[in-house]
């Protein structure tokens, strides 16, 4: 690693990260970059006609089209079609009472409606799909629905979606379709809102947009509870990605292109990414792969066609990617020919998959790439702190970007990070309530994040992840558990069999774990599973009971004090499930709900005599 870590970064410019910091006598902390925020347009449609005119030709949009090829969709083209949907939903009188709701996964006609509301000053509310076609009760989108009363539904395809439709939306409301029927319901085809014109009404409407516009709601997932839908309004997106340019200077150089997977339902994928693309003129190849088996080997494809300037992707997507890299030279070379940097967030990228990125980097073009992230929140639209090339690492969230104020706020033994800034939501679309709570009296957001200074004498070599502030807890000597960071170790310590964990302890003497398997690192190691689909099969295999004893054995021999030291674990061999709120749609655990629902787990974990489940560290 040391030989690899000696090679340079491929230069790229990036912003200014200085900061000034103010202390106050209550022990709040202020950081306020020097460098003033740019100035922002007032709405995002105007990128898309400043686009359409200045690079007509150029791919805006590609989807895949079978083994054939890509349907790609130019600046030019996509303004056409956006001006005829924005014409369509303006003669529907939708409004923020009345907003679009998109149940489809990534897809041009996803866009062409978004982009046809976002012109026309309509809110429109992309759901995940996994509300619809993994929830067998369809709870969270009958809760979406209800929230947010939208007065259209857009659906790529009508016949997965059918049941979640029949079940949630009301009888009056128009459905959309790209494809497909709806036995016993109306369905107006997408391609009829394509003969729609009218041009005065479109431009008067796009006139009347401003700042404080809500352009879209995006729904919260849902990690302590129902999904809360968040305004974003014209100048958090805006305002955003002149964040995102000044930070990323490399941006201005050349129009970026994408090939990217990240659901359009979330901040990071339909926020910063597309956004990303529509602000700086560059194209997005829609990746139809996801990072696990049946999925990875789509995104490989793509990723041998199309050669990102930028790569977005979550710590599982590049693991997955990493052994592809290894093996396959003439995607190395593809990959890597135009790369200026990658990415990752939702979760730590684990060092083994960092190194190995480094060393196949290195290997290709004898530089490093660097590798970023930050810390940001579907209520920040989402950019809010960043890392530079040399100072990233896993854990660590860097300082505020232009724009941002952070305050860290002493929270017991720990800092609590909140924000303001133009990018920062004015609350939660019909819920005062929630709203007024997650402010505090100058108007900052609260996070419920807390961040640890790398340095306390010298803020400005910024800070780490701390965890959530709301899943610490004591133990029964008084002694207080930070869970975030000591979730994050023992996945590390457990790479690569452990996905995620539930820590226990609660009023107890010493911490437990319920731990998540990552299938594929478990079949990796232990082949012999390879063939099974049986969770509860595979939770009792003596091999892998072994290597995760040995792991957490390790663990325990590092531990500092009992906070630290997690005993006893045992592996959960039923699938947590979205209807009960224990995972969210992008994949993230609910260590409440899990707790709630899995209660019998953990009196089994501190039974006096430990059943046969239970996996023990070593004394």
């Amino acid at each position: 690693m040391m030989a690899v870590a000696a090679h340079p970064l491929r230069p790229i410019r990036f912003g200014d990260t200085a900061v000034d910091v103010e202390y106050r006598p209550d022990g709040a902390v202020l950081l306020r970059p020097r460098q003033p925020l740019a100035a922002y347009p007032v709405r995002m449609a105007d990128c898309l006609d400043h686009w359409a005119v200045t690079a007509p030709e150029r791919v805006f949009l590609a989807e895949r089209t079978g083994e054939a090829g890509w349907r790609s969709v130019t600046y030019a083209a996509a303004r056409l079609t956006v001006r005829a949907v924005a014409a369509a939903l303006l003669k529907r009188g939708l409004s923020a009472e009345r907003p679009v709701m998109i149940l489809s996964g990534n897809a041009i006609d996803h866009a062409m409606i978004a982009l046809g509301a976002l012109y026309a000053g309509i809110p429109f509310c992309p759901v995940s799909p996994a509300y619809s076609l993994v929830s067998k009760d369809f709870g969270k989108l009958r809760h979406a629905v209800d929230l947010l009363t939208p007065g259209l539904v857009f659906a790529d395809k009508a016949g997965p979606y059918a049941a979640a439709i029949g079940a949630t939306v009301p009888a009056g409301t128009e459905v959309v379709a790209s494809v497909g029927e709806i036995a016993g319901r109306a369905v107006t085809p997408f391609a009829a809102l394509l003969a729609e014109t009218d041009d005065e009404r479109v431009d008067a409407a796009k006139a009347a947009v401003t700042a404080d516009t809500i352009a879209k709601f995006l729904l919260t997932s849902g990690s302590t509870g129902m999904p809360k839908a968040v305004v974003n309004t014209q100048r958090m997106l805006c305002a955003n990605q002149v964040m995102l340019r000044e930070t990323l200077a490399f941006l201005k150089e050349e129009p970026p292109v994408i090939v990217d997977w990240l659901p359009w339902n979330h901040t990071f994928g339909g926020n910063h990414n597309v956004g990303l693309v529509l602000f700086n003129g560059g194209s997005l190849y829609i990746d139809d792969g996801k990072p696990m088996p049946g999925g990875i080997e789509a995104t490989v494809r793509n990723l041998r066609e199309i050669a990102p300037s930028v790569y977005f992707n979550v710590p599982k997507g590049y693991e997955a990617l990493v052994a592809y890299l290894q093996a396959d030279a003439g995607l190395r070379r593809t990959f890597f020919s135009r790369l200026n940097c990658m990415f990752f967030a939702g979760a730590s990228l684990a060092r083994h998959v960092w190194d190995a990125l480094d060393d196949i980097a290195v290997a290709e073009t004898g530089a490093r790439i660097p590798m970023l992230t930050g810390l940001g929140a579907t209520e920040t639209a989402p950019f809010c702190m960043s890392v530079t090339p040399e100072t990233s690492r896993s854990g660590h969230v860097g300082l505020p970007v232009s724009g941002n104020e952070i305050k860290l706020v002493p929270s017991g033994n720990k800092l609590e990070v909140r924000v303001r800034g133009p990018n920062v939501t004015p609350g939660y679309w019909r819920q005062p309530e929630v709203t007024a709570k997650s402010f505090d009296e100058e108007g900052f957001y609260k996070f419920g994040d807390a961040l640890k200074p790398v340095d306390p004498a010298d803020l400005s070599k910024g800070f780490d992840f701390d965890g959530r502030i709301s899943e610490d807890f004591k133990l029964a000597t008084g002694t207080w558990v930070s869970v975030g960071p000591l979730r994050a170790r023992l996945v590390s310590a457990c790479a690569p069999l452990v996905r995620d964990a539930v820590i226990t302890g609660i009023d107890r003497h010493d911490l437990a774990a319920i731990v998540i398997l990552d299938l594929d690192g478990v079949r990796a190691l232990c082949p012999h599973l390879s063939g099974t689909g049986d969770l509860a099969a595979i939770a009792s295999d003596p091999a892998l009971r072994a290597a995760l004893a040995s792991r957490l054995s390790a663990m325990a021999k590092t531990a500092t004090g009992s906070a630290s030291r997690i005993a006893r674990a045992i592996v959960l061999d039923a699938p947590p499930s979205i209807d009960r709120g224990e995972i969210t749609d992008k994949g993230s655990i609910n260590q409440r709900a899990v707790l709630e629902c899995r209660a019998g787990l953990v009196e089994e974990l501190y039974a006096p005599a430990p059943s046969a489940r239970v996996i023990l560290a070593a004394e």
